[in-house]
């Protein structure tokens, strides 16, 4: 299957995929806002009485551990079964895994009970999933010890699903096969959310191509980059450039997007 970014995000737009995410309170509203402007519709239902007939209904599922509780950890593990089941796929983004036991065991025993078929991360949360060494200082990731290249290779192969470590230069892989996105812009690490709002953009694509995660997460990936580099062009800061973001995804281009992605 080829990587064409524009042609899945002209069917994620005819569509308008139901992205259901159980997702942190720091950015429900990024993540919603984001979905929306990108083109799908999000609902973000947490309640375990609720979640396995939303995610069985919806066309992907988003995890993300940003403020974990007992209760959420249930709900994302009723929601997970819920959407094998119905063969709906599966994001998981391990934010701060790494930091505190807590979280890194959550992440890992969702990996155990839900079978996902992409993780989202930065080097150190992926890199502390599968035992490597990293320095995490709350959510951020200060250092791995390995290439992100090669900790999104190794991840995917142990995990047994797509990863993709985002930073200056993504990468993605299914273990076998890796692609590069090199689109972004520097700001995007100075906005709290842009990295959960890049997880809920991979569901967004990962519900319009499901059947190829390794092409939905790359041009996920690249497609929010793009849009962040429209983003920053008119932007004075931090402040204006969050507005303009959710602008551009909504004015993403599908004819012209392949031509401005740099995806190899």
């Amino acid at each position: 299957m080829t990587v064409s970014p524009g042609m899945t995000l002209r069917a994620l737009r005819a569509r308008k995929p139901l992205v259901h995410q159980i997702t942190n309170y720091v950015v429900m509203n990024e993540t919603a806002n984001a979905t929306l402007a990108i083109g799908a519709l999000p609902v973000m239902a947490h309640a375990p009485e609720e979640v396995e007939q939303m995610a069985a209904a919806a066309g992907a599922l988003v995890l993300n551990i940003g403020t974990l509780s007992t209760p959420w950890i249930e709900a994302m593990l009723l929601a997970g079964k819920a959407a094998n089941t119905a063969g709906v796929p599966v994001v998981l983004d391990p934010v701060g895994a790494g930091a505190t036991r807590f979280r890194t065991e959550t992440a890992k025993r969702i990996l155990s009970e839900v079978r996902v078929s992409v993780v989202r991360g930065n080097a150190g949360e992926v890199a502390t999933l599968i035992g490597q060494e990293a320095e995490m200082r709350g959510v951020d990731s200060l250092g791995a010890g390995s290439p992100a290249e090669e900790i999104a290779r190794s991840a995917a192969l142990a995990l047994g699903c797509v990863v993709a470590v985002t930073g200056p230069v993504d990468r993605v892989s299914d273990g076998e096969r890796g692609l590069r996105v090199a689109n972004g812009h520097q700001l995007l690490a100075v906005v709290t959310g842009t990295g959960c709002m890049s997880t809920a953009i991979t569901g967004c694509f990962l519900a319009a191509k499901p059947d190829a995660p390794l092409e939905a997460a790359t041009e996920a990936l690249a497609a929010y980059g793009v849009a962040a580099e429209d983003a920053a062009a008119g932007a004075n800061g931090p402040g204006s450039f969050h507005v303009a973001l959710y602008d551009a995804l909504y004015n993403l281009d599908p004819e012209t997007l392949d031509s401005r992605t740099k995806i190899s």
